[in-house]
């Protein structure tokens, strides 16, 4: 047989485009691959087609006897995964089996994610993440991603040489610190990572393999995990002062050394300690954003948007008031000041409209170890601790939890909120779902179906008594992020701005038709999520040319057609059609360099 991949060298030549280089050609004939080459094919999962090779590519790449005689097409596979996937007992068997189908056959796990993309978020992301995360030490696998910790200083760049892919264009990274609402989970929130990463792909179209998730473990304050035999983590406290901005300064110089200065680098789930400062000293200097802090912001604003085509005013005749003020409130909070000062009024007017509580009550002027961010919303008033009274004081138009506690909006709360507002806005952002403030059935019954309900993680359609039918609008970041990351990789944007996450607010919420708000969505269908990342995508690529801040030229006459011809294909490609391209993979499979 002449070659791996080539049936003869004049297919093999007849297969080469004029506009390809002489790299992009099969490699020449090697008696080095042999059938563990092709084995190796069966083993990599950006290859892997499974039962799905032909025949004659069974036989070209030497893995006829390595597979089964029989041959499914990929739309029989997935049918197969989703039998396989109803005969688990829970979702965390669920999100275990579609873990190990991405470690098998990458193409065929963004197939089935896609087929039904509001079925199976809620198990690779929010909630099951969450437990998944937890339970990290029974569910991890596979090393997936890098894990650096401070034994890997002063070469964190050779670590970066160590992954296989030498071109990467998203990095998710996360400490561990604060995973949702749960808490510090060490090395077990790389979960994290994982799952976002999986959505940039799945809803953003962003290739996987120009994604990488990393783990940077600076050990766990969390005592339980510390001593339990099964955590894959440091076992000792977690570094912090200089050792730790140390760490970090070495490992984003790494990223933009290895990959370049258009690396987008995604923080996630890092404690309020650090999430700012970090956030602050690296915007101007790497490609990044913190998802926490302003994607969080930027779909809270979007639901806040489509409330105001039920409320008929603008966002600055709002009162709102947070429960919590970490990273998330305050994120939401700037971004609203923002959209108020779009609409035409003072920033200082738009910040008195907004009001906090955190873990000591409400914030005021003149109280004690408020942190600079807080003391942005710090109002002249008495303090209070309880949150009935402060919302029976304040009157808020608008109630947004970000604090994760759990049923923090009672009863009498919620009540209290449709007594003095006609439509009360009523937003339980905190996840995972225990964690939520209140649920949507609460918030639709207590306020007689004129609550405006946003909920971080998902719940179940609502049906009242006088027949009335809602379904709550899940304020997820998904909606945010993989449209963020598709436009910054396809202009190569290298400093994002805010007017990025209002410009991505704005576009979500036009994405909400009149029968979506009777229906009480705030957000577009998940099953849409593909087309409001695009639609997310096109609109920031727009101005990021007006703007100057594209570095990659010429710039394309149409951005829609230029971004969708880089979205990622879930379909198999065959290895044997005259205008297939010869995978680098599939090269470094067949020289032995994989």
């Amino acid at each position: 047989m002449e070659g791996a991949f080539a049936a003869s060298p004049s297919m093999a030549l007849k297969r080469m485009s004029p506009f390809q280089s002489k790299e992009a050609s099969p490699p020449p004939r090697s008696p080095a691959f042999t059938t563990k080459r092709g084995y190796d094919v069966l083993r990599y999962p950006a290859l892997n087609k499974g039962l799905a090779f032909t025949l004659e590519e069974r036989q070209q790449l030497n893995i006829s006897g390595l597979l089964p005689p029989c041959f499914l097409s990929q739309e029989v596979q997935v049918l197969r995964v989703l039998t396989n996937f109803e005969r688990q007992t829970s979702d965390l068997d669920r999100y275990i089996l579609l873990m190990g189908l991405q470690d098998r056959n990458e193409k065929l796990f963004y197939k089935v994610l896609t087929s039904d993309i509001e079925r199976f978020m809620p198990i690779v992301y929010t909630p099951t993440v969450g437990l998944a995360c937890q339970q990290y030490g029974i569910t991890f696998r596979r090393p997936r991603g890098l894990f650096i910790t401070p034994h890997d200083r002063g070469h964190v760049e050779t670590l970066f040489k160590s992954w296989p892919e030498a071109v990467i264009k998203a990095i998710v990274v996360t400490d561990g610190e604060r995973i949702l609402g749960l808490g510090d989970l060490g090395c077990y929130g790389m979960g994290i990572p994982v799952g976002k990463l999986a959505l940039y792909t799945a809803c953003g179209g962003l290739k996987p393999q120009e994604c990488l998730p990393v783990m940077l473990d600076v050990g766990t304050d969390n005592e339980t995990l510390l001593k339990d035999p099964l955590y894959i983590g440091l076992r000792h406290k977690r570094i912090r002062g200089q050792a730790y901005d140390d760490l970090l300064d070495e490992f984003m110089q790494a990223v933009t050394s290895r990959y370049g200065r258009n690396c987008l680098i995604q923080f996630e789930d890092f404690a309020n300690a650090n999430a700012f400062r970090l956030l602050n000293k690296y915007r101007n200097l790497y490609c990044t954003f913190n998802d926490d802090i302003q994607g969080t912001a930027s779909v809270a604003l979007a639901g806040l948007l489509a409330a105001l085509r039920i409320t008929n005013n603008k966002l600055s005749d709002h009162t709102i008031l947070f429960q919590g003020a970490g990273e998330a409130a305050l994120g939401i909070a700037n971004l609203i000041v923002m959209s108020m000062e779009k609409e035409g009024i003072a920033k200082e007017e738009a910040i008195k409209k907004i009001w906090m509580v955190d873990s000591k009550g409400l914030i005021v002027k003149g109280r004690a170890s408020l942190t600079t961010e807080k003391q942005r919303f710090a109002h002249q008033h008495e303090e209070m601790k309880n949150l009935e009274d402060i919302v029976n004081k304040i009157k808020p138009t608008a109630l947004i939890g970000v604090a994760a506690i759990g049923g923090a909006f009672t009863k009498n709360i919620i009540m209290a909120m449709a007594s003095f507002n006609k439509r009360p806005i009523i937003f339980a952002l905190s996840n995972p779902t225990s964690k939520a403030e209140c649920s949507a059935e609460d918030c639709y019954h207590l306020t007689e179906g004129r609550g405006i309900f946003a909920s971080g993680s998902p719940f179940k359609k609502v049906t009242l008594p006088d027949g009335r039918t809602f379904f709550p609008g899940q304020g997820n970041n998904a909606y945010v992020f993989p449209g963020v990351a598709l436009a910054v990789v396809s202009c190569g944007i290298k400093h994002i701005s805010e007017d990025v996450f209002l410009t991505t607010a704005e576009v979500i919420c036009q994405q909400v038709s009149k029968k979506h708000l009777e229906e009480g969505r705030l957000y577009p269908p998940l099953a849409s999520i593909q087309e409001v990342s695009l639609k997310i995508a096109v609109k920031i690529v727009e101005e990021a040319y007006s703007k100057n801040t594209a570095t990659f030229y010429p710039e394309p006459e149409n951005k829609e057609a230029f971004i969708r011809s880089q979205i990622y294909s879930t379909d198999y490609e065959s290895f044997l059609t005259d205008s297939y391209t010869w995978p680098k993979e599939a090269m470094k499979i067949q020289t032995g360099k994989l």
